[in-house]
């Protein structure tokens, strides 16, 4: 009689928690059935919370996400865990999705825009599942695995002072957890009078025991049991992490949960969270964070300090998307590389991701330089025609005058960016958008005309009678319908009629003959021509320039 007594009165405490809520567990598993996927296939997510910033650690999370469940012929969803409403930004929702597009990972469900899902699973924002984790915390409270807890923030605080005194752990547990053993009728005397509790699990875990786990990057691990009675369902009636991750994750068919390790403390409670509702786990995998070098020492890359911690850094800097996913990939699998090379013809999504190189100890060191010689590979790689629209569209975006001028003469724009573009040896000096003005700007006059020149640090070693005499017999000798050996043997003959060598060998052999090389020659035409000692190849630049540019530039 007791124990239906204690019953009664615990269903009598879940009603009044829950009034509204009539739909069983057993009704809400029906609604989601199990995946029917070929053997082997991986069920991955990315659940980010829309806080306003998109961390280069979760696209990496994310990525590796993608290619487990893509390469294994799974599914690959967005949940968003939009719960902890006082932390959500506006705006946020479309930047977690827009980086997702943007970086080129297909989403198989989810919300795929503001507003629209797709997905049997659903709904993917978690904001919009309350019913379903208040109908399974009320069936814990029913078979108390679950109680009321109606401390207030000032009483919390103050259990935590105690704590520090009496020199034991932190947290809500055994003789810490005051509304543990308060009967259903002493909670709902609190809740006539008004009160709004959270509600807690009831754990039976035990720090000295030891759960055994097989992470899929770290392996085998001993963890301490948790014995926190944490909160289940804040005061709003939305859940915490801890238990909504451990619902949709079961609903929603989720085999494997990659995440950062700063997870890892609490994977025994997540455990512990699974055999309560007695369901399987899925596999966890928890990755090493993506750190930083900071004189000698490294730290984790931080959302504070860091600029290149958003992904948004490197949309901004003009790094295409694919160089960035495929340094990711090298962080993740260093063979990725030797593939990278030796496959030019490929896209990064043929890459199969290798799970034993993913199981490291301290996490991958963000190397902007090396993420620079993907890029210029990738960049090198391009098309003509998606050399044009890539450039222009990030133009367009973070330097409007750029693209104006670049869209001002398409074809001339298409001239300047095929020097040195085709042929097996393709120019590499474009390692991100942003370099752009500085590698071709030049060749605009209106943005040549609002850069100054400066003749004393480019050409100091010259006098100006000198660099005048120079130009206008380039100019006086200059025929663009000569070819480039045309045009280098004049150039040559030039030289050393104004008094220059005619190539350095010459010139090392009998410096006193000579005021210099032909290379000074070359200095000289190129820094008039472009503001700078470097350019693509000489004769390319005067051609695509055509005669009277080069004239006015040299003469004027």
């Amino acid at each position: 009689m007791a124990l239906d007594n204690n019953l009664l009165a615990r269903q009598k405490l879940a009603a009044a928690l829950f009034p509204k809520i009539e739909e069983s567990p057993q009704m809400i598993e029906a609604r989601y059935p199990r995946r029917q996927l070929k053997l082997g296939a991986m069920v991955t997510r990315i659940a980010p919370s829309p806080t306003g910033f998109m961390h280069l650690g979760g696209l990496y999370t994310a990525l590796i996400s993608e290619r487990l469940a893509h390469q294994s012929g799974g599914v690959f969803f967005l949940r968003i865990e939009d719960t902890d409403r006082k932390r959500e930004v506006p705006g946020a929702l479309e930047l977690i999705i827009n980086s997702l597009t943007h970086f080129g990972l297909k989403l198989d469900e989810g919300e795929i825009a503001v507003g629209q899902e797709t997905g049997a699973y659903g709904p993917y924002k978690q904001s919009k599942r309350a019913s379903i984790y208040q109908a399974f915390v009320k069936q814990l409270i029913v078979s108390g695995q679950a109680y009321p807890a109606f401390e207030t923030v000032e009483e919390l605080e103050e259990l935590t002072k105690k704590q520090e005194a009496s020199k034991v752990a932190p947290g809500y547990y055994g003789p810490w957890a005051y509304w543990r053993d308060k009967t259903p009728a002493e909670a709902l005397a609190m809740l006539d009078k008004g009160f709004k509790p959270v509600i807690r699990w009831r754990s039976n875990g035990d720090p000295e025991h030891q759960v055994i786990v097989n992470d899929m990057f770290k392996g085998r691990l001993a963890l301490r049991e948790s014995n926190q009675d944490i909160v289940l369902l804040k005061s709003d009636g939305l859940p915490t992490y801890h238990l909504a991750h451990v619902i949709d994750d079961h609903l929603m068919g989720t085999t494997h949960v990659i995440r950062g390790d700063e997870w890892l403390s609490s994977l025994p409670l997540h455990l512990q969270l699974f055999a309560t509702l007695g369901w399987q786990p899925p596999i966890y995998g928890h990755l090493a964070p993506i750190q930083k070098l900071v004189g000698q020492s490294r730290r984790k890359l931080s959302k504070r300090h860091d600029p290149e911690a958003s992904v948004t850094f490197y949309d901004e800097a003009g790094y295409p998307p694919e160089a960035v996913i495929a340094y990711l990939l090298n962080l993740a699998n260093p063979s990725f590389e030797a593939w990278f090379m030796s496959h030019p013809d490929k896209r990064w999504e043929d890459y199969l991701l290798i799970i034993a190189e993913l199981k490291k100890g301290a996490g991958a060191l963000l190397d902007l330089q090396k993420l620079d010689s993907y890029s210029k590979e990738i960049i090198s790689r391009l098309s003509l025609n998606e050399l044009l629209e890539q450039s222009l569209a990030w133009a367009r975006k973070y330097d409007p005058p750029l693209a104006q001028a670049m869209s001002r003469d398409l074809a001339y724009t298409t001239e300047i960016l095929n020097i040195d573009h085709a042929g097996e040896r393709r120019r590499k000096d474009i390692a991100k958008w942003s370099e752009l003005r500085a590698v071709i700007g030049y060749f605009y006059d209106d943005i040549w005309a609002a850069t100054p020149l400066d003749l004393a640090s480019q050409l100091g070693d010259y006098s100006l009678s000198e660099i005048r005499t120079i130009a206008q017999a380039v100019v006086a000798n200059y025929n663009p319908q000569d070819s480039q050996a045309e045009w280098l043997a004049k150039l040559r003959q030039l030289s050393q009629t104004l008094g220059y060598a005619p190539d350095t060998i010459s010139y090392r052999q009998n410096p006193q003959r000579y005021k210099g090389s032909f290379g000074d020659v070359a200095k000289i035409i190129r820094v008039l021509l472009v503001g700078r000692n470097q350019s693509p190849d000489l004769y390319a630049v005067m051609q695509v320039m055509g005669q009277e540019r080069v004239r006015t530039r040299l003469t004027g």
